[in-house]
């Protein structure tokens, strides 16, 4: 796979199933070199064979979802720079119809029992802001008095003056006369009943107000009160508790609590949900301790309470063992759920029962992404794997694992390039350890240099989902290794929790015992010309790994973690993260950090950051950079303008050609191989000799 080939990469989103379990709805998207974008369309899946087929030709159109009485297919559109906005269709076929035209967009929805309306959630600005007043620029707006730990968010900035809320509308007739604006003397009639504005959209009611975000709204079982989570709590700017809230679907009233009742923890809740008989409630939480900021490894558990009684919850799954954080909760018949649980490198199917029985439906060698289940009890899932991107299937809840694969949107993908397969291995750590990971080998005969790549989070995780970056570089001639040391997700919390306040021991430890442990099994790999990199936390470990070990002939340091000091003020997260991690000792704390030993370095490395990224900010790059240029390291730094810390996996995709584009010639100079050798790779001093097409 070349860089060129992002934009055969598609995507497909979690599936819409028709309530008679006769087809499935996805949105299949793709990264768009012409338009600098991302597009997507919906498709229909039959389940009874047949070629998929597209059925909108949005330029963007994602996040399906059908009524429950399957007459309407809803959906989110967005045009080029646009803000999605929430469309509806006959589920027959039909032009669509815009039900929204929120200036912030519309992120999430969802439909009521009886199917006549639509709860969704969507940014609300502060008067004088994001556009709301002509004239006024980003520019020119008032000054922001800032009082709170949380007041910025990566991917989103500000995030006080724009809070996400709850709104309801009604779903207007689809089939009926097209709106016609009124004109001349009708125009005299100001306002026309059931339309917002008189532009022929549905009027909407604002549920909620709060100064905290309304997260993942819902309607009951019964149709009369909107579920949602939410920080309401007087100590919600000092630590991560969320709970579960129920209001009127119809407006006013109070919310009312639903979770952290009775259960003696603080719970990061969310994701609540009724069974299809109102009787239980479903959601699901991490455990956050007595402190409420203790989310260091904090698996995702499903609890289920009954609708009646919210105070005598009860958790169903196990948090030491499984880690829910894959995805939602799906409804499965009366008293059960469907569920993601995370588990060593893959994400299975699990399907749970209120009283607290646990099937598994889907495992194996795959990432499953999302899950859908009809009234007849069939059930789809979307998943990804190391041969497609994202694909449809039918599931067999007979037999776990044996799916009945419905589409082939990696076709082309494999029509121009040879995916390379992924071979597991285990390993041992220095202290014994068994560390879990995966080898790309790439074609031909060695031996190949190696790159070590270091995942990010920490507690995250390499799986076997189709990875674009493995796949890049083993067509470059360059064996990847990868491994989830301790310190990562899906091998239960004592691995995660390894690394509290000791980064950079163990899981040092772990990815070289790792790397040790491939090249003594490979004898087609090059032991002698080594390089590594990762990003984020991965970013992390290469800018420590360099200082500790200098073994590596370069190494590509990405939108890192690089001091726990200078991240407490600067990062979105980082009042409560550093310590979290590092500790709050300041001698233990130096001893965890990068740039604290950057004087051992003697690593050539590559420094490439987004200049939006405000998770690990930009300071956190150019300081580094600037300490490795000063000691005369030959080093470089890639500053993505536009971009934030999800460069790499949502960026837009020229920049995130551009972005394999300089990592390859980073390895060229440093690691050429025959399929990877530039005439001119970088100038002496690190800049690269062109800017990338």
């Amino acid at each position: 796979m070349k860089p060129s080939d992002l934009d055969l990469l598609n995507s497909v989103s979690e599936p819409a199933f028709h309530p008679d379990g006769s087809r499935a709805v996805v949105s299949v998207q793709r990264p768009d070199f012409s338009a600098d974008a991302y597009v997507g369309q919906l498709w229909n899946v039959r389940l009874d064979g047949g070629e998929p087929q597209r059925i909108t030709r949005g330029f963007n159109d994602a996040a399906p979802r059908f009524s429950p009485d399957g007459a309407t297919l809803a959906f989110l559109r967005s045009g080029p720079g646009d803000r999605p906005q929430l469309f509806a269709m006959p589920a027959g076929g039909g032009e669509p119809v815009q039900l929204t035209d929120r200036r912030l967009g519309v992120s999430w929805f969802r439909f009521s029992p009886d199917s006549a309306q639509i709860v969704f959630s969507s940014r609300e600005p502060e008067h004088g802001r994001y556009g709301t007043v002509d004239g006024v620029s980003p520019g020119a707006e008032d000054p922001r008095l800032i009082t709170t730990f949380n007041y910025r968010m990566n991917g989103a900035g500000y995030s006080r003056d724009k809070r996400v809320q709850a709104f309801v509308l009604t779903v207007p007739g689809l089939t009926d006369e097209p709106f016609i604006k009124p004109a001349g003397r009708a125009a005299v009639d100001a306002g026309t009943p059931g339309v917002n504005g008189g532009n022929g959209l549905p009027e909407i009611l604002q549920l909620t107000s709060f100064d905290a975000d309304v997260q993942n709204p819902v309607f009951s079982a019964d149709g009369t009160h909107v579920l949602f989570s939410a920080a309401l709590h007087p100590e919600a700017d000092t630590d991560l508790v969320t709970d579960v809230y129920a209001i009127p679907a119809t407006g006013g009233g109070q919310p009312l609590r639903l979770s952290n009742l009775g259960t003696g923890s603080r719970l990061a809740a969310s994701d609540p949900v009724q069974s299809l008989d109102g009787k239980w409630l479903y959601y699901l939480a991490q455990d956050l301790t007595e402190s409420g900021l203790d989310f260091v490894a904090r698996n995702t558990a499903l609890y289920a309470a009954p609708a009646l009684d919210p105070a005598s919850a009860v958790r169903l799954t196990d948090p030491a063992t499984m880690d829910l954080s894959g995805g939602g909760i799906v409804p499965d018949g009366a008293d059960a759920v469907l569920v993601l649980n995370l588990n060593r490198g893959s994400s299975e199917l699990l399907r749970v029962q209120a009283r607290g029985t646990v099937s598994t439906l889907i495992s194996g060698p795959r990432m499953v992404t999302g899950a859908a289940a009809a009234d007849s009890g069939a059930v789809v899932v979307t998943f990804t794997d190391q041969d497609t991107a994202g694909d449809v299937a039918a599931v067999d809840p007979a037999s776990p694992g044996n799916l009945r694969v419905l589409t082939a949107f990696s076709a082309a993908l494999h029509s121009v390039t040879t995916v390379q397969p992924l071979q597991e291995e285990t390993h041992g750590s220095a202290d014994g350890y068994p560390v879990h990971g995966w080898v790309v080998v790439p074609a031909g005969e060695g031996p190949h240099p190696v790159l070590l790549n270091i995942h990010g989070g920490p507690f995250s995780q390499y799986g076997w989902g189709l990875f674009d970056e493995a796949q890049v570089y083993a067509a470059a001639g360059y064996a990847v290794v990868m491994c989830n040391p301790r310190g990562s997700a899906s091998y239960g919390q004592e691995h995660g929790r390894a690394i509290k306040e000791a980064m950079g021991t163990v899981d040092l430890q772990d990815v070289l015992g790792f790397l040790e442990g491939v090249l003594a099994s490979h004898p087609e790999l090059d032991a002698g010309r080594l390089g590594v990199m990762g990003g984020s936390y991965g970013g992390y470990l290469t800018a420590w790994t360099i200082a500790q070990d200098h073994r590596f002939t370069a190494a590509v340091v990405e939108r890192g973690f690089l001091d726990p000091l200078s991240f407490i003020g600067s990062s979105d997260i980082g009042w409560f993260f550093s310590e979290a991690y590092t500790g709050n000792d300041p001698e233990r704390v130096l001893a965890q950090s990068p740039f604290a030993q950057v004087d051992k370095v003697r690593t050539p490395a590559l420094v490439i950051h987004s200049e939006e990224d405000l998770r690990c900010p930009v300071e956190q790059a150019q300081r580094y950079y600037t300490a490795l240029k000063l000691r005369n390291i030959p080093t470089g730094l890639l500053l993505f303008p536009g971009e934030n810390h999800e460069l790499s996996r949502s960026g837009t995709p020229w920049h995130r050609r551009q972005r394999f584009e300089h990592i390859l010639d980073w390895w060229a100079r440093w690691l050429p191989t025959p399929a990877n050798t530039a005439a001119e790779s970088m100038a002496d001093d690190g800049e690269p000799a062109t800017a990338g097409v």
